[in-house]
């Protein structure tokens, strides 16, 4: 009778990849950040809850909105959450897997960043019709796009006043309200 192999990683094995799909957040492994991250988190606050997001395990998460935690989604999504509230494109997530060592391809981002948004673990952010950005905040707030430096990030507190919205289509209902307001250095 033979028996199945046990997943060996192809790295030494270190403390943080002990039970990785189980543990919280807060024990994520210190991953490289990319010059672009660095830049998306520059200054940034943490929002209302942020702490909550990583006190529960990656594992968890994922199968209380439905989706199989599969090495890749964990991966993932530990880049992802273990840095609190930020705006990531899909090539900035790809870069941080790949200097982390994570085995996965752009077009598996992809996949897996619109998978975590219609489960409602993360919210897009579309700037341009080729740029898209995914937050890991997805309570109610809008934007400041800066475009120039390709840079998104929250507008602080309630100062965004959504006036009178049209009445929605018949059969349809407003879902959300978006405003993401474009930013450039004074000429």
């Amino acid at each position: 009778m033979s028996q199945s192999k046990k997943f060996q990683p192809a790295l030494p094995a270190t403390p943080w990849m002990t039970n990785i799909m189980d543990r919280p957040l807060t024990s994520s492994p210190p991953i490289a950040v990319t010059e672009t991250a660095r830049r998306l988190t520059a200054g940034a606050q943490p929002a209302p809850g942020a702490a909550l997001i990583t006190r529960i395990p990656v594992r968890t998460r994922l199968r209380d909105v439905g989706l199989r935690p599969t090495r890749q989604r964990v991966a993932l999504a530990e880049i992802l959450f273990s840095h609190g509230h930020r705006h990531l494109s899909a090539e900035d997530l790809h870069a941080e897997a790949v200097t982390a060592k994570v085995p996965v391809s752009l077009a598996t981002v992809y996949n897996t960043l619109n998978q975590f948004t219609e489960a409602g673990l993360l919210r897009e952010v579309a700037v341009e019709g080729t740029r898209t950005y995914f937050d890991t905040n997805t309570d109610d707030h809008h934007h400041f796009y800066v475009e120039d430096e390709n840079r998104v990030f929250d507008i602080p507190g309630a100062h965004v006043a959504i006036g009178e919205l049209p009445p929605a289509p018949e059969g349809m209902e407003i879902v959300r309200v978006d405003v993401v307001v474009r930013l450039r250095p004074k000429r």
